[in-house]
């Protein structure tokens, strides 16, 4: 797990690099605001603690800064202020969390791997499948930059297809993963879903995504055409 520490009173900087290191991180660090946007528009973080009092730029500029690039990294904010109101002033630029100065380093490690933690767990339910991206914790699903609307029973099928890309998927299969086993509807339900589907994440793209394998049932597959052939 890599992370950017970003503290111009280097003593500081040192001790919790030396640290961070030592619980198996691996740790970048700088000493100043413009120095730590321009790592983190260069390289991809699982979080940063981040001074508040920074030189050339302090830490909620360099806050607002990546976030109106949509760079949604986890940021920890050190701090000497004990006021209230900049403490939510940080949180409302989209902080994630703060520690107060003086601080020990085992709180500091404890709200770093709470901090992670949660960039993790939302990592692990983005499902992918070529330029189709699966959202879980928000139910939303783009392809390329275009997002595109589902019903719920729609994303409960592509998202059973997405988790089992390049498996073929019987109709029974998906039928009773999305519906209870009794379920007694029409025997074509599954096809109809499949058509709607087809419809919203294929129409307009060269390459399919959902392909019927003829006798068998349905598989969501990414075929890159642009791959060279060994």
């Amino acid at each position: 797990m890599k992370l950017l520490v970003v503290e111009d009173e280097k003593d500081l900087n040192r001790i919790i690099v030396k640290n961070l290191i030592a619980e198996g991180y691996s740790v970048d660090f700088c000493f100043d605001g413009e120095s730590a946007l321009d790592y983190l528009l260069a390289a991809e973080y699982d979080g940063v603690v981040l001074d508040v009092l920074l030189p050339r730029m302090n830490g909620f500029q360099v806050l607002k800064e990546i976030r109106g690039k949509d760079i949604q990294t986890p940021v920890l904010f050190l701090t000497a202020c004990t006021d209230t109101e900049d403490v939510v002033t940080g949180l409302d630029a989209g902080a994630d969390d703060y520690v107060t100065k003086p601080f020990s380093f085992s709180e500091l490690l404890a709200r770093i791997r709470v901090m992670t933690r949660k960039k993790v767990e939302i990592r692990e339910n983005m499902y992918q499948c070529g330029d189709l991206i699966l959202n879980y914790n928000d139910r939303t699903v783009r392809r390329g930059e275009k997002e595109i609307n589902l019903s719920a029973r729609e994303f409960a099928i592509l998202f059973y297809m997405i988790r089992n890309q390049n498996i073929v998927l019987t109709r029974d299969q998906i039928e009773n993963n999305i519906w209870n086993m009794d379920y007694e509807g029409s025997s074509n339900i599954i096809d109809v879903y499949i058509r709607y589907l087809r419809k919203k994440v294929d129409d307009g793209y060269d390459e399919k995504l959902i392909h019927t394998i003829r006798g068998a049932g349905y598989m969501l597959k990414w075929e890159d055409k642009n791959k060279i052939q060994s």
